[in-house]
């Protein structure tokens, strides 16, 4: 005759809860860990720690001609960068814009790049927001900055074509740019 025996079943269960719940810890973990590992992309130097917290690292990219407003465009999708000072002096440093001459050079038509005066560009800088044309870079400088000692500063770029622009809207024109931290006190590319 068949007996039922509750507490053989209770232990029965206890083992299935733990090891679904054990199982969910360790697929979270490596998939939060995978995810993470994927979209920080870090460059050191001496004294800068820098952070591209996109999968394209220090890339950035327009492969479609979508003129939009600046309010739009400071509403669009932004590479960040976390830098952080590891000294304990004030560093002075540029991040600068320059072609992806790489990129750039994989393409098929070299007369589809996107001129520089139809890009706009944003720097966010913790709170202080700063819109430029592309071409209106001197020597490519976004920004010429310092930072504390063990400061560490949070900084967002987004990249969109201008409203007014006269460039066929939807053609599949582009720019490659490369996003780059000089140090001034030592004069070496963060990269």
């Amino acid at each position: 005759m068949y007996r039922y025996n509750r507490k053989k079943e209770l232990v029965k269960t206890g083992i299935y809860v733990f090891f679904i719940l054990g199982l969910a810890v360790f697929s979270t973990y490596y998939i939060y860990n995978k995810f993470q590992g994927d979209r920080n992309i870090d460059f050191n130097s001496e004294s800068l720690d820098v952070t591209y917290h996109e999968s394209t690292g220090d890339k950035l990219t327009l492969n479609k001609v979508t003129p939009v407003t600046d309010s739009v465009g400071l509403s669009s999708k932004a590479y960040l960068i976390t830098i952080k000072n590891n000294l304990t002096e004030k560093v002075d440093y540029r991040l600068k814009v320059i072609d992806d001459i790489e990129e750039i050079a994989k393409e098929n038509n070299q007369d589809d790049l996107i001129p520089k005066d139809d890009i706009r560009i944003s720097i966010k800088v913790n709170r202080n927001t700063k819109i430029f044309s592309l071409n209106e870079l001197d020597d490519n400088v976004l920004l010429v900055d310092n930072m504390d000692a063990l400061e560490v500063k949070n900084i967002a770029i987004r990249i969109w074509i201008k409203q007014d622009s006269t460039l066929p809207r939807g053609s599949n024109m582009y720019y490659h740019g490369i996003m780059q931290i000089v140090e001034e006190n030592n004069s070496v590319a963060v990269k």
